[in-house]
């Protein structure tokens, strides 16, 4: 039996919105029913480039769907899901999900009051790197991050850490699965008015620790994260879709299903003694968007958890306060520091 097709619109199609119309017109089981932007002329092009619906108000593109992905800045992300959920239909709504942790946990309790589909847009969570792995056990105890990226004026209304390093902590949340304990956090402005670069030590409560850092003033773009467990070492390439694994198994045991398995021989002997055997994993053939998108429609055909749903983008966006909160009483350290010397 074919499902309904999920009758779905668009708002904000700038950089990333325009990716989302591409993408939705390419799902058999969405209907691309149009287009919101507040941007005339945007409107004319993404109409006239795709063959889809500029509605003249957002209010008009809202009485034609069930669903609405919203990618617009993130200081409008509450008022357009918020009408939307109140009206009962779907969101698909980018990262970060709101602008405050108060205005993400209100949209929570509104989608689950209505009983619709809240879906927040942490696209690495479907890069092909991090999909390879599959159902890999992962029981991190220490996690190394860096994504760096060459400055791009579009962005820099927000901090580094709301930009890009919220994508890492959302990940980092989800392969560690215990409260954080503590923050330690720094970040400097280097061209714009908000931090371009921050790093930050989480340390949760069972004891793993993650050490974030991201940057968008770097000569060249990495975008890589690093997993330390017991018997194993895992490298996971964002750019390049590959994760690549290391670990201490047991001889009898072959290597795992990857693109390419080999062993680098022994470490110990007898019945102690252990394979050091190197895995590569690659699904390149996945689009991160096209795909989390597919999840959204899927979960509003059948009715089940969304992939990443509100909770877990609030949680995101809480640590990432925290995180920012860190780098402003360090930089109230040193100011304070600094007007002592020059002082003297």
């Amino acid at each position: 039996m074919s499902r309904k097709k999920i009758k779905i619109g668009v708002v904000g199609v700038g950089h990333l919105g325009r990716w989302h119309v591409q993408q939705l017109k390419t799902i058999n089981e969405a209907e691309l029913v149009g287009f919101f932007d507040v941007d005339s002329e945007r409107n004319t092009a993404i109409e006239k480039e795709f063959q889809t619906t500029a509605f003249k108000s957002f209010e008009a593109l809202l009485s034609q769907v069930d669903a609405l992905s919203i990618v617009t800045p993130t200081t409008t992300h509450f008022s357009y899901a918020h009408e939307t959920l109140k009206a009962n239909k779907h969101v698909f709504i980018e990262k970060p999900i709101t602008e405050t942790v108060d205005e993400g946990q209100q949209l929570v309790e509104l989608a689950e009051r209505n009983q619709v589909k809240l879906q927040v847009g942490h696209i690495e969570r479907f890069n092909p790197a991090i999909l390879a792995l599959g159902d890999r056990r992962l029981n991190p105890l220490f996690i190394e991050s860096h994504r760096m990226s060459n400055f791009n004026p579009r962005g820099t209304d927000v901090a580094v850490v709301l930009d890009l390093m919220i994508h890492d902590i959302d990940l980092i949340l989800s392969f560690i699965h215990s409260p954080v304990k503590s923050i330690d956090a720094s970040g400097v402005s280097i061209i714009s008015q908000k931090e371009d670069i921050a790093n930050c030590r989480i340390n949760f409560e069972n004891g793993a620790v993650a050490n974030v850092t991201a940057s968008r003033i770097s000569n060249r773009k990495m975008r890589k994260m690093r997993f330390f467990q017991p018997n194993a070492y895992i490298s996971v390439d964002f750019l390049e879709g590959v994760s690549e694994i290391y670990e201490l198994v047991s001889p009898e045991v072959h290597p795992k299903e990857g693109n390419f398995a080999i062993s680098f021989g022994t470490l110990g002997e007898g019945k102690n003694a252990r394979d050091i055997r190197y895995t590569r994993l690659e699904k390149k053939e996945v689009n991160p968007l096209q795909h989390e998108l597919k999840l959204f429609i899927e979960a509003i055909n059948k009715d089940h958890p969304p992939a990443v749903d509100g909770k877990q983008g609030v949680r995101a966006l809480e640590v990432a306060k925290a995180i920012l909160q860190s780098i402003a009483e360090h930089a109230d350290i040193v100011n304070k520091h600094w007007g002592i010397v020059n002082g003297h």
